[in-house]
């Protein structure tokens, strides 16, 4: 699928760019006991690092909250999912384990201080992706099993609509343990160099598949 950003987004933030990778012939399964334990000793620095500092002090953290401040959408009621990880932490109400992907997706996110999506290929429809900013009166229904309103928030669609954001994904195109196919969109900090960002994608692309196998592509889009 080819991924585009829509002007609605770059004219009001020009240095905007994601990280795509594309997955093919991967096994979706139970966590290994190794991604496990980093993603608690993780979590357990993490929880430790913030007893000195907010969570708004994250520099990835803080970026986004701005992000969501120029297109509109306030960042105290709509936190985008990265700073909702760190909140969660924080609390010491650790993550608990899903399966290998998005504990992955999850790891990576808190890793990499930014939302990352990760969604089913096969669930998506048409060609092309579209990242864009959520028009009045759209809305989908989240995997928090609430419905959200998308109105001026960055939004990724396919031809049938709104399928995933940087705060909450649709219930559309779950990656679970009968995905084989998959898109991984990482909502990069504005400020990263792009070389930076084709490093930090392709050592994410390597490290998944080095859990789920198969064969990957990637690329930055935007910046």
């Amino acid at each position: 699928m080819e991924m585009t950003i829509n002007s609605s987004i770059t004219s009001m933030i020009p240095d905007f760019k994601i990280g795509v990778i594309h997955y093919h012939d991967i096994e979706v399964g139970e966590s290994p006991q190794m991604l496990k334990g980093r993603l608690q000793l993780f979590q357990e620095s993490i929880f430790f690092d913030l007893q000195e500092k907010n969570v708004t002090d994250i520099s990835g953290v803080r970026e986004w909250r701005e992000v969501f401040k120029k297109t509109g959408k306030d960042p105290n009621r709509y936190r985008h999912s990265a700073e909702a990880l760190y909140r969660r932490v924080k609390k010491q109400n650790y993550l608990s384990t899903i399966n290998s992907a998005i504990d992955l997706n999850n790891f990576f996110s808190l890793q990499y201080e930014v939302p990352i999506g990760i969604y089913d290929l096969d669930q998506l429809k048409g060609n092309d992706i579209e990242l864009r900013i959520g028009h009045s009166g759209e809305t989908y229904t989240g995997l928090n099993g609430r419905e959200n309103s998308l109105e001026n928030l960055i939004i990724a669609a396919d031809e049938e609509g709104p399928f995933g954001s940087p705060f909450v994904d649709s219930n559309r195109a779950p990656v679970g343990n009968g995905t084989s196919n998959a898109v991984q969109i990482i909502f990069m900090k504005p400020s990263l160099p792009a070389a930076e960002g084709e490093k930090l994608t392709k050592s994410l692309m390597d490290m998944f598949i080095g859990i789920h196998g198969g064969e990957g592509s990637y690329e930055v889009v935007g910046g």
